[in-house]
């Protein structure tokens, strides 16, 4: 698809345009993320009609840019739809019909439908091309069962994206196909699953004779493994696309602010040392980080980003860890209380009100980062295979029909 130019100010006109229309400190989240949509600005490199303009999508710098300065009222993409908008939405514009594209895409810039992604299994969780639930076409209908697992947002989700073995006599990436699940159908069960922070944010979801239309399907059957790549790839750029864009901002603001605010005495002079020395090495690696995503941004054409995604991924959750471990030094003795406790609940923002509180939370939250959306070991293959050219990993099991592949009870 050939990119569009449209100028800085035309794009500026155009936001201004949409203000007087719809301002959102004046309307509702959907009135206003639904006339964001119609204008193209939800995400400008997509295409007129979809939520875009067909332009660079460097280009959403600036519609963020001017909504800032006329506006107090903000929405945060990963907020208010993570799955939907990060994944969801460029999976359903490269592979999905044109009745989903016409139906799905403006309710999940919204807000209106919540998505999560059904990939991971108890017995698949890095090797997602293992995963063994079984989709049976049956007439006008596939008929699925299996049972996914660290499904984010499965609780409060209306579409689900599915991945299912379709034919188990072909090799594994050969035999998936992507389905387009309704979470509310008939079958579908969902189960909290108790984290660190004593949170749910994840779910099992356990499906029982679910029944799914034809039509769902995205991609050509036994194609799954390619819809889903698209998916994968646009999950990693959007998490580690996700950091601050301002320097000193994010968890690395944070920890420099606890320093900032340490008592007297607090340290003996070579802990201080030690500590201020640490706390300088992550500023710089933060900062590396912020520049190298911002650059990236600037650069990227329209269409699937690649495996470069999976280097920021990479970085951004490994450095998260050693930041919030920092952090939790810093603070001392005090860091050793969880005040929110253990017990069982639904996310809320109230355990990480304040900054004590917030560090705490995420020191035990960005255990996660480095296992959610490809853990760091399938990243660096990714970069050595995929970026680097190194030679791959040897996969003895790559051309074996699944069925063959021996696997866990």
């Amino acid at each position: 698809m050939a990119q569009r130019e449209i100028s800085e100010e035309d794009l500026r006109k155009r936001v201004r345009a949409l203000l007087e229309e719809a301002h959102p400190d004046k309307v509702d989240q959907f009135t206003f993320r639904g006339k964001l949509y119609d204008y193209g600005l939800a995400w400008v490199h997509f295409p007129e009609g979809f939520g875009g303009l067909g332009v660079s999508p460097g280009m959403q710098a600036v519609i963020a840019d001017e909504l800032s300065k006329h506006a107090k009222t903000h929405y945060d993409d990963m907020m208010i739809n993570a799955i939907g908008i990060g994944m969801g939405a460029p999976t359903v514009l490269t592979h999905g019909t044109d009745w989903m594209r016409k139906t799905l895409l403006r309710r999940i810039f919204t807000g209106e439908d919540i998505w999560c992604q059904l990939f991971s299994e108890p017995g698949s969780g890095s090797d997602v091309a293992g995963l063994a639930t079984r989709a049976t076409r049956e007439g006008d209908y596939w008929t699925v069962n299996g049972q996914k697992v660290w499904t984010s947002l499965a609780h409060v989700s209306k579409w689900g994206m599915l991945l299912a073995r379709t034919n188990p006599d072909a090799p594994k990436h050969a035999g998936m196909s992507y389905f387009l699940l309704d979470m509310q159908s008939p079958g579908v069960e969902v189960r909290p699953l108790h984290q660190i922070t004593g949170e749910a944010e994840f779910n099992e979801v356990f499906l029982t004779d679910v029944k799914i239309p034809a039509d769902r399907l995205m991609g050509r059957e036994g194609e799954g493994w390619k819809v889903a790549i698209t998916t994968l790839m646009n999950e990693r750029t959007a998490i580690g696309g996700g950091g601050p864009t301002r320097r000193g901002a994010g968890s690395i603001g944070v920890l420099i602010n606890l320093w900032k605010s340490r008592e007297q005495g607090q340290f003996s002079p070579d802990a201080e040392i030690l500590l201020r020395d640490r706390i300088t090495k992550l500023y710089i690696e933060a900062e590396l980080l912020r520049m190298t995503t911002q650059r990236g941004k600037a650069a990227r054409k329209a269409g699937n980003p690649g495996p470069e995604g999976s280097v920021v991924k990479l970085a951004q959750a490994e450095l998260n860890k050693r930041i919030w471990e920092c952090a939790m030094d810093v603070m001392g003795a005090d860091s050793l209380i969880y005040e929110p406790g253990y017990k069982r609940r639904r996310p809320t923002s109230r355990a990480r009100e304040g900054r004590n509180s917030l560090t705490k939370y995420q020191f035990l939250r960005a255990r996660a980062n480095s296992i959610e959306g490809g853990t760091s070991e399938v990243m660096r293959n990714i970069l050595g295979e995929r970026v680097l050219g190194l030679p791959g990993e040897p996969r003895s099991d790559k051309d074996v029909p699944w069925k063959q592949i021996p696997r866990s009870a």
